[in-house]
């Protein structure tokens, strides 16, 4: 049983074959790696991430660097799941975090049902790539295609946050979890690249609609011993859109780095 509906005319979406239908007979193919594309024709062609960007996130994500974050976000998520639960991870990326929570549910005893959605096409296809038993489609988190009051827990990492939308697809009581970067996070990399670096700037936590339930700092050091990596690591973050030539110059220039992540686990409980 799917929680995904029709972008078109809001049905509910069912698997035929290889595709989703909806009762209008509006059909959407699942593509061989597993996603379907729910995105909304109004979007235009390009959208999210591009592949460049995706790859080196994954190359990154991949050699463990943010693994000390991804294990506290399956720990707090395990603390608020219940034996049976219907996860939903708003702006999933190439699914790292995604596959990473729900493999650690299930090794707890936790039977999960989980979806993850991004705008990025190229970045769900290499979740979907994954094979971990997520349901993942094109969407996007301010037009999200899944049931209202269908998820007992949203996942939401570094992605926009979309207050009447978030609220919709929660149950009653249901949790959200939020991660952040915090006021410190990789200080040392914008010192490096900027003439006047700029700390994060952390907002209030009350949201309307939602009790706010706890925050946890996660902190750590990274040491990245290679350009490459160090390249890929900038390039995942939204300071590339917005760096110059002479930063860039600079950003070529380090063969090493050591560098603070600092981010915060936000938990919410919807409001009934």
């Amino acid at each position: 049983m799917s929680i995904f509906i029709c972008p078109v005319c809001s049905e509910k979406l069912t698997i035929s074959g290889k595709s989703y239908v909806c009762m209008k007979n509006h059909v959407f193919d699942i593509a061989k790696s597993g996603y379907v594309n729910l995105l909304n024709a109004k979007h235009g062609k390009i959208h999210g991430d591009n592949k460049f960007m995706i790859q080196a996130r994954h190359n990154f994500l991949e050699k463990g660097y943010y693994l000390p974050l991804c294990r506290r976000v399956c720990e707090v998520t395990k603390k608020y799941a219940q034996k049976n639960c219907v996860l939903f991870d708003a702006g999933c990326g190439e699914g790292y975090y995604t596959s990473s929570v729900k493999a650690f549910l299930e090794q707890s005893g936790i039977a999960v049902e989980m979806y993850g959605i991004d705008i990025s096409k190229d970045a769900v296809e290499m979740a979907s790539k994954r094979k971990s038993g997520v349901n993942f489609a094109v969407a996007s988190v301010f037009n999200i295609p899944v049931q209202s009051e269908s998820s007992d827990i949203l996942l939401t990492m570094f992605a926009p946050y979309c207050r009447d939308e978030y609220l919709r697809v929660l149950k009653n009581s249901g949790y959200m979890v939020m991660v952040i970067p915090s006021e410190n996070h990789l200080w040392e990399l914008k010192k490096a690249v900027y003439d006047k670096p700029y700390k994060n700037s952390v907002k209030p936590y009350e949201l309307d609609g939602f009790r706010h339930i706890s925050t946890e700092k996660v902190h750590f050091d990274m040491k990245i011993d290679n350009s490459a990596d160090v390249q890929s690591l900038f390039s995942m973050t939204p300071y590339y859109y917005k760096t110059g030539k002479s930063e860039q110059e600079r950003l070529n220039a380090l063969e090493n780095l050591e560098t603070q992540a600092d981010f915060e686990i936000l938990v919410y409980q919807k409001i009934q």
